[in-house]
């Protein structure tokens, strides 16, 4: 058994996998402990490539969002309430290692629309708000060296295609017999393996999967260690707008909002077995509304 700490790029990690998705809620050492990594090669150079996760077993790198640049009004929570669920979930067992975003002033070249093969160097200039993360990608690769020199661990899992880690893995195969591996944070191929960082790796998996990703999502609510549970946003379902229509129509009935969950998360009947949370997920909610409406009618015309 290889002891095996995995390193996360969060921000890889999202644009490669989460963004736009209703998966951002992801359990990650459930992803990794019960898809990813059983997935490897059996193994490698005659050792086994059976993995003993340590008790910090993933590290993963990230940045708090921005307020001046968030996305949405909601960014900056939904970010606190994710790496918050994180930490409670399987504590002492995920560490998060925070860089920071730079936002400055800069100028920058634009693409002539009418001439695009034209040089920068030919292109007007404007002024731009210049986003950067920062530290993250050294964050990952120190840690990643000083793990792998200490031998604190003998498999070495690097979530990325960022071509900045390459150094890192280069001295790791120098100057340790761990073993690495590469995993590509895309659900597709269409991002091909880093050249740079696939050559220092024993191993490469060049995708995950939609699959492995939705089995892999935390509980709505992680509560431990704490009196204040980590809550999946609201943001973060499939489809939000149903959701709401759904507490709105059931808080009516039930009383309150918790209530309404504590009846979504229960299977149906009336939807094959499955739950109405289910059915609010994998596009088939209106029939929930539906039936939230039924049954407002029944109590409304006092039926019993």
């Amino acid at each position: 058994m290889l002891r095996t700490r995995i390193y996360i790029d969060g921000y890889n990690l999202y644009y490669g996998c989460l963004k736009g998705t209703h998966l951002k809620w992801l359990d990650l050492l459930a992803l990794f402990e019960k898809s990813i990594l059983p997935s490897v090669a059996a193994s490698i150079n005659g050792q086994s490539l059976a993995s003993d996760l340590q008790p910090v077993a993933i590290k993963f790198f990230t940045a708090p969002i921005l307020e001046q640049a968030a996305k949405a009004p909601d960014s900056i929570r939904c970010q606190e309430q994710y790496h918050a669920a994180l930490n409670k979930h399987q504590p002492g067992r995920i560490e998060t290692i925070k860089g920071y975003y730079s936002l400055t002033e800069a100028r920058a070249k634009f693409i002539d629309p009418v001439a695009p093969k034209t040089w920068p160097r030919d292109c007007q200039s404007t002024d731009v708000w210049k986003l950067e993360e920062k530290q993250t990608d050294v964050n990952l690769a120190l840690h990643a060296v000083k793990d792998a020199l200490l031998g604190e661990i003998e498999h070495v899992v690097i979530v990325t295609n960022d071509t900045d880690i390459a150094p890192a893995l280069q001295m790791i195969k120098a100057h340790t017999n761990a073993v690495i591996g590469l995993v590509i944070p895309t659900t597709d191929h269409e991002r091909v393996p880093n050249a740079e960082l696939a050559k220092y790796a024993h191993w490469v998996r060049t995708h995950i999967t939609g699959v492995e990703l939705a089995s892999a999502q935390l509980p709505r609510v992680v509560a431990a260690g704490s009196r204040r549970p980590a809550i999946k946003p609201d943001s973060w379902f499939a489809r939000p707008d149903l959701l709401h229509q759904v507490l709105k129509l059931g808080e009516v009935q039930l009383g309150s909002r918790s209530k309404v969950f504590q009846w979504l998360g229960k299977s149906n009947p009336h939807y094959e077995g499955r739950t109405p949370l289910d059915l609010l997920e994998t596009g088939e909610g209106e029939r929930v509304i539906e039936f939230m409406r039924k049954w407002e009618q029944q109590k409304g015309g006092g039926e019993s």
